[in-house]
């Protein structure tokens, strides 16, 4: 089955198109949903879509921003803009990015399962969807890596797609030998180094958005539900008990 992913800000958007369309029908599943274009890039490795439905105005990383990080990084992603905006400026940046279609909201059920029958027809043709490995990723490789994350890790823009294009390896590869060689998720990493700065500017009580981007996280929300599921308690009851001691 092709698997496709949804990024909008708002829910409802995001659950009424998952819901009105008959996926199994076209050979395709929803495997995962985001509200923001950085919490897509952060999580897209894991869910590894080939097709991307995109809300063009979302906060602190728009449509538009994701498809040009996208389509960088990942060539043969497939994305549908969706917007609710009939702006003629917007819909030219669209054109001059890989994007398949560009949506108006409300969508039309029949429109949107015509675009998607285009795309399944496009993915079956794409038989040849290999990638060559490459050279073997050695311990000594990981650890650079490894580094290489500590180092950098407030850059909102790493994920395991980047790092892997940085060191020359292919992406699944990279992230089944990273796990491997770790016994953690590039993404587990990457989070725990984030989070633990995060407790270190919690404890001086700075407030939530500044460390969300202090520590590569702009997206105060998505921050939010990464603190809370690393430490067990929300960021604001973290320095709240902190403050008092």
């Amino acid at each position: 089955m092709y698997r496709v992913m949804i990024i909008d800000d708002e829910m409802s958007a995001r659950k009424l198109l998952q819901a009105s369309i008959d996926w199994q029908a076209l050979n395709m599943e929803v495997v995962g949903e985001a509200a923001s274009g950085i919490e897509a890039i952060n999580i897209i490795d894991d869910l590894r879509p080939d097709i991307v439905f995109a809300d063009i105005s979302m906060p602190f990383m728009n449509g538009i921003e994701f498809t040009r990080v996208a389509t960088e990084r990942y060539k043969n992603l497939i994305i549908v803009i969706l917007t609710g905006l009939d702006d003629f400026e917007y819909a030219r940046q669209c054109v001059r990015l890989p994007v398949v279609e560009y949506m108006l909201k409300p969508f039309v059920r029949q429109e949107v399962t015509e675009v998607l029958t285009k795309i399944k027809e496009k993915l079956d043709k794409q038989t040849n969807r290999t990638q060559e490995v490459g050279r073997d990723i050695t311990p000594s490789d990981i650890e650079q890596i490894l580094q290489y994350l500590r180092d950098n890790f407030t850059d909102s823009s790493i994920n395991l797609t980047s790092v892997a294009q940085r060191f020359g390896f292919n992406p699944s590869y990279f992230s089944r030998k990273f796990k491997q060689e770790t016994g953690k998720s590039f993404v587990e990493f990457l989070i725990s180094c984030r989070m633990e700065l995060a407790i270190k500017l919690a404890k001086t009580s700075k407030k939530m958005f500044c460390t969300a981007n202090e520590v590569g996280i702009p997206d105060p929300n998505y921050f939010g539900r990464c603190f809370k599921k690393y430490t067990g308690i929300s960021y604001s009851e973290f320095v709240s008990s902190n403050a008092s001691k």
